[in-house]
Formats: C-alpha cells, structure tokens, sequence
C-alpha cells in the first residue's frame, strides 16, 4: 500500500458534528496540513464547534454552499486543494419524510458539484466520500454477521436514498474519470457538539429540563454508537492508509436498543425511566436494526477506544456546561422535529488565523452544505 502525504485538505460540513471533530483533530495533529473547511452554516451547523482551530495558523474557514459550482471551482484551484474529505450533508432522516427535496439538492446535487469540480481541476489525490450505514437498510434481527462492504444497497428512507445515490455517482466518477475516490459507511456517532436533533444529545437536554424522553415506537430498534473522537480518528486512518476505490465500514458491533438508551440517560439523571420515558408515534418507516463488519477498517490499523458508559458520561458533562451552545432548540426537541432549511446565500462572516474575513454574498445558491 503506498503512504503519501496530504498538503491541502477541504472538509466540507465541517462546522457540523463529525466533521468538526476530523477538522479540529487534523489541524491539532498535523501543523504541516493546511485544513480549509467550507460549510454554509445551516441550523445544526455551528462555527464554535470549531473554535479549537481558529487560531491555528494552518486552518481556515470559508462560509459557503457546496452546491455553488464558481466557489468550489475557485477553493481547488486557490487553495490547490489536493484531498478532498466531504461530510456536507443533510442527514436527520425525520427532516427526509417531512423535506425530502432538500435532501437530494444537498446529498446528491453538493456531491455532484464536487465531483465535477475534481474532474475538471485534475489536482485531486483523494475524495473521501462520507455515507451511512443506512444506505444499506435493516439488517435482520437474528443476523450474526453484519453488512460487509459489499453487501447490496436497500435505502428505505429518503435521507438513505440520496446518500446511496451519491454514492453512485462517487463510484461512477471513479470508474468513468479515475477519480481517486474512497467511501465510508457509518454506524451512528454521538457525542459533544451535536445538535440536539438527534437521539442521545435530545434526551440529554430533555432531561436536563426535566421533561420527558419521547422513544419513535415501542423502543425495540437496535443502533451502534460510536464516540466522535474514535469516529475521527477512524477517518484519520483511512486519509493515510485508505485504498483508493474502496469502502469502508466504521462500526461496532456493541449494540443497543433506543429503549436501552434512554433508560441509561435516566440513570445517570437519576430519573425514573418509567414515569420519565413517553412513548410516541413511529416514524413512517422505521428500520429495526443496522449491523456492520468493520474488519476491513480494522485491517488498516483502527479500533473503537471509548466504551459506552464512558463516553455517554462524557457527552453528558459537556452539554451541562454547554446548555446554550445552540441557542433555541425548542423545534428540535419535538418528538417529530422538522426544521427549516436556511436558504443558501446569506452573508456570514468568515475568520482566517490572521484575523482576515471572508464575505460570501453574492445570488442566493442551492442549499447544498452542512453537517454530518
């Protein structure tokens, strides 16, 4: 397997959940890498989530859209970007049944740009292409052995449909261009710096306010959670040691019904999960169970470090001092949240180490950037 060294790293989405972590722990890590993240701040996209990097001399932040062909074009060529990490997405699948346009114009259209852009700048080594363990479907609950790389592709949710479609279009401009491309598929991340949209950092607030933790059915379905910082790490292995033209699954096979979930979070607020957990409407379509074989990934040298307790303590500790970190996320803690889509195009403020902005007005652009 041939080593090389990055110079020039995009990570799009990196003001969200996953990509801040790979973000801040390459700059920490790497001085000699230039880390530029493009995210066009949508609502669980947060520029403090970044705040370790700012002020590195090595990273730099542009407030944009992945969807605006002219600005990803001019970042390649400025920048001479030669890896690309790309984690823009939309990603919370009640969002997908409610919006479900939006996801294709972020998950599919953003991640045609990109492509299109490599092909054309010709300067990319590698585009590590960000997709979910969802993309494969449930797995079956007596299954023993877990959904290998190769295993078919059976999305049953909008958000798992677009990201399966962009994975087409990954392995397409692989085979077509020779692009060097490499694709992750994910069990489900928890941790600080979430937005609150999602399981475990939704019971966490609902708890801190004392109020009750809504569970989509009976509690039965069966999810993998990993901690970021294993997560980031994850994704350090495969920039070094990732084999173009492969996949990769990151996983764990340490699994745990929501009910489960929600009964620790009691524990560790010392509420009484009968009186403390509601159980409310499903969602449409509900998969049952995801399981993943991750020894290819752990071929290349990686494994899970944090256990559970550990990390949902330390999650815990960092949203009680953080309470605020979102502002208002009373829509998101619904038990069906649907939040709005910012429209592409507003003007942020952009921070470079030396204290420069960057302005990005200009028309108003497809929405096509956020977290993961």
């Amino acid at each position: 397997m041939a080593s090389y060294k990055p110079r020039n790293i995009l990570i799009t989405g990196a003001a969200g959940f996953i990509g801040c972590h790979v973000a801040n722990r390459l700059v920490r890590n790497y001085p000699d890498y230039k880390i530029v993240v493009l995210d066009k701040l949508d609502y669980c996209s947060n520029l403090k989530n970044l705040n370790p990097s700012k002020a590195s001399p090595n990273f730099k932040f542009v407030a944009g859209d992945i969807g605006s062909a002219d600005l990803v074009n001019y970042l390649l060529f400025t920048e001479s970007i030669d890896r690309i990490m790309h984690f823009a997405a939309q990603t919370h699948v009640d969002n997908s049944f409610g919006n479900s346009f939006e996801f294709t114009k972020n998950n599919i259209y953003g991640t045609h740009v990109l492509l299109e852009a490599c092909k054309v700048t010709g300067q990319i080594r590698r585009f590590i292409h960000v997709s979910t363990d969802e993309v494969y479907g449930e797995t079956d609950e007596d299954a023993v052995v877990g959904n290998h790389e190769a295993s078919q592709l059976l999305p049953s949710n909008p958000y798992s449909a677009t990201k399966a479609g962009a994975e087409m279009l990954v392995m397409a401009y692989g085979r077509s261009y020779g692009l060097p491309v490499i694709t992750t598929r994910g069990n489900n991340v928890y941790g600080p710096n979430q937005f609150p949209e999602k399981l475990i950092p939704k019971f966490i607030l609902l708890a801190m306010r004392g109020k009750a933790l809504p569970i989509h059915g009976d509690g039965s379905h069966v999810r993998s959670y990993l901690y970021c910082e294993d997560v980031a790490e994850a994704f350090e292995v495969i920039l070094h040691k990732g084999e173009v033209g492969h996949v990769y699954n990151i996983g764990t096979k340490k699994e745990r019904r929501v009910i489960d979930v929600a009964k620790d979070i009691c524990k560790l607020f010392s509420m009484d999960p009968e009186t403390s957990i509601e159980f409310v409407e499903n969602r449409p379509f509900n998969d049952q169970r995801y399981f993943l074989d991750d020894q290819k990934l752990k071929n290349l040298g990686w494994s899970e470090r944090v256990v559970w307790e550990d990390g949902l303590k330390k999650t815990i500790d960092w949203y009680t001092k953080h309470p605020n970190w979102w502002g208002d996320v009373s829509g998101a803690l619904l038990p069906h949240p649907r939040m709005l889509m910012m429209p592409g195009g507003r003007r942020v403020d952009s921070e470079e180490p030396n204290g420069t902005t960057i302005r990005v007005n200009g028309p108003k652009l497809p929405n096509g950037s956020s977290n993961l």
